[in-house]
């Protein structure tokens, strides 16, 4: 057996690099079922992130059906979902170019639905008795805010100038149209500002008019202050649902024509079995027949299937390899799902509902690691302010072929994750096993406001974004130093988006980390309530105050406002079409640095929008970020990696 070579935490040579990372990896997104076949979306860093519907047949073979250029993808909310829908072998989606429905028949080329004005449609669901399409619309051809509004589209020819006949409007946001097994009947959800989906939104359910049109709706359930996930209808015709006015997203169902007053709870439980609806078409459960659905939970920050029987409502756990199950489809012969484990790529996975057989469809990669190599999560809670818990995953440096001289800590890199409303899991994930690989310790944080422990834990941001999150990330890494796992002098956070906020405002008004990583991270909260899209336009209500009325608050949390505060190195990545939080943010803060005389980089990318996804894009960004480190930490690279300019170094 080979002696490990003995070398400083950082500069030990690893398999996994940024080339293995974007040649070999996909993302895999949305599944549907269309009787014996299987449907989802993959997004393809090779093919300049294009996303492609893939159908696999009942023998096992997988065919690609979007052909080039067009790529399923919609704009609604910016941050899309439920892009398709499919329906007798006949896959309706929104193409990215143009936002444009289209239907595609099996061997034909997609014919468009709507016109080529400036709508976009998502979470579409099939009309086939009157031949339509029913689906969440954006309406961006009138000045100022969008419009949105469920309508219907003829799902056999472009026969709408118009783009559609508008079925439901007036609220500011619409989601999740439902129709019942027999036709007569539409559930939906819709909320207002300054909700955000996970604040308030509210369950409505309309009769269906002999002449397509709906009569007169019923509120079923939501408000202000409950968050209503997931509506679906059994086979049976009993409209199903996810609430959390416990404090918890659980599961509850309405039998039409009965009082709003006998909506019945059917799995009372201290679990999270919704989610943050960040996307359109998320889903946690389904129906194997009208006597039995099959779920997922998240108790304690771990995810669990099981099997609701809605007649004697017992919830028997159904055992699983994954450590995470999204997703979710049923028919009354199996669960298929995208499913993660900490060790192996996420997967497109079936199980049988019989036999309790996992099958694995497709992988997001076909790469075989030697686990030598790979960092094992392992779950972590640790004291933050106030005497709360806050929780995060961590991953240990892990490399077969090196050791670290003896007394040495490694370098921490703290993760922020986005949203900020989400959460991160322990999920196999390259991109952390990169550094891992390298000698360099991870802790991915579920700050205050992460979902999936409740609804005050979720709430703990409220009003606090900026405190809550960055304590917590501070907090976290304090704790792994004192555990001797992480050495205080060379800790770093990075974080995209809201995760980029965070980074920014943790090397700004905390004094712990030494450099840092920011992903199209907000710097100037003011700014980004002023330039942004509809969906987030007022979400900075509810994590800070109302503006302009608190402008003051927006001011004192900003971090483009203290640079003189910020006395640590940090690198920017940004793409030149972000319309969630444009270039100039980070340019700001560049520039900003720049004076001051701080080391700061700057990597723009062309053609990206909100997240990357280019190969070559998402490759530059990893190893330009191991770059900054170590130039900024003083340690040598295993490889020759690509150069970044660095200013003020």
């Amino acid at each position: 057996m080979t002696q490990p070579f003995t070398a400083p935490y950082g500069s030990w040579k690893s398999p996994i690099t940024s080339d293995l990372i974007v040649a070999g990896t996909i993302s895999l997104g949305q599944i549907m079922l269309d009787g014996d076949d299987i449907y989802w979306s993959e997004m393809r860093p090779t093919e300049a992130g294009r996303n492609v519907v893939v159908r696999r047949s009942p023998d096992g073979t997988t065919t690609d059906l979007t052909p080039t250029p067009f790529n399923v993808r919609t704009r609604v909310h910016e941050y899309g979902g439920g892009a398709y829908v499919v329906a007798d072998g006949v896959v309706y989606f929104s193409n990215f170019a143009d936002q444009r429905l289209y239907r595609q028949e099996a061997g034909q080329d997609p014919q468009p639905l709507t016109p080529a004005i400036d709508l976009r449609y998502a979470d579409a669901v099939v009309d086939q008795s009157r031949q339509r399409l029913i689906a969440v619309r954006e309406d961006h051809t009138g000045e100022g805010e969008s419009v949105n509004t469920i309508v219907a589209v003829s799902s056999i020819s472009s026969e709408a100038p118009d783009g559609g006949q508008v079925l439901v409007s007036g609220s500011d946001f619409y989601s999740s149209p439902r129709l019942s097994p027999d036709g007569a009947s539409l559930a939906w959800l819709s909320w207002n500002h300054p909700n955000m989906p996970w604040d308030g939104t509210e369950l409505w359910l309309a009769p269906v008019q002999a002449d397509g049109s709906l009569g007169a709706a019923q509120k079923i359930a939501g408000g202000l202050t409950e968050s209503i996930f997931q509506p679906e209808w059994s086979p049976d015709g009993m409209l199903y649902f996810i609430g959390d006015r416990t404090g918890w997203w659980n599961l509850y169902r309405y039998r039409v024509g009965t009082p709003v007053s006998e909506v019945e709870p059917i799995c009372e439980k201290s679990a999270e079995f919704g989610m943050p609806h960040w996307i359109f078409r998320m889903s946690t459960y389904g129906f194997e027949s009208s006597d039995s659905l099959i779920c997922t939970y998240v108790e304690n920050g771990i995810q669990s299937v099981a099997r609701l029987n809605t007649q004697t409502l017992e919830l028997t756990k159904i055992p699983t390899p994954y450590a995470s199950i999204g997703g979710v489809r049923v028919s009354s012969k199996h669960l298929v799902f995208a499913g993660g484990s900490p060790t192996a790529p996420g997967a497109i996975a079936r199980l049988d509902l019989a036999t309790g057989q996992f099958e694995v469809l497709r992988r997001s990669s076909e790469l075989e690691i030697d686990p030598g190599y790979l960092s094992v999560p392992e779950v972590i809670e640790f004291p933050t302010e106030q005497g709360l818990t806050a929780y995060g995953i961590y991953y240990a440096p892990k490399n077969k072929d090196y050791t670290a001289p003896v007394d040495a800590r490694p370098p921490l890199l703290v993760k922020s994750h986005g949203g900020p409303t989400a959460a991160t899991s322990a999920n196999f994930n390259l991109s952390i096993q990169y550094w891992t690989s390298r000698g360099i310790a991870v802790l991915d944080v579920n700050y205050g406001g992460s979902t999936g422990y409740g609804r005050a834990y979720r709430e703990r941001l409220k009003g606090n974004w900026g405190i809550v999150d960055i304590d917590d990330c501070v907090n976290g890494a304090k704790y792994l130093v004192e555990k001797g796992l992480a050495d205080g002098d060379r800790l770093c956070i990075d974080g995209g988006s809201a995760g980029g906020y965070t980074t920014l405002a943790a090397l700004t008004f905390r004094q712990v980390f030494k450099a840092g990583a920011s992903y199209y991270g907000v710097s100037d909260l003011a700014a980004l309530a002023e330039d942004t899209h509809k969906f987030e336009s007022r979400y900075l209500d509810g994590l800070i105050g109302p503006y302009p009325e608190r402008a003051d608050l927006y001011q004192a949390r900003s971090p483009i406002h203290f640079v003189d505060r910020l006395s640590c190195p940090v690198i920017f990545f940004q793409g030149d079409e972000d319309k969630i939080v444009p270039p100039n943010q980070a340019e700001m803060m560049v520039d900003a640095l720049k004076a001051k005389g701080l080391p700061v980089a700057y990597v723009l990318f062309e053609g990206e929008q909100h997240g990357f996804r280019k190969a070559e894009n998402i490759k530059r960004a990893l190893d330009g970020e191991l770059y900054f480190y170590a130039k900024i930490f003083g340690f040598d690279l295993a490889d020759m990696i690509e150069p970044v300019a660095i200013e003020n170094l």
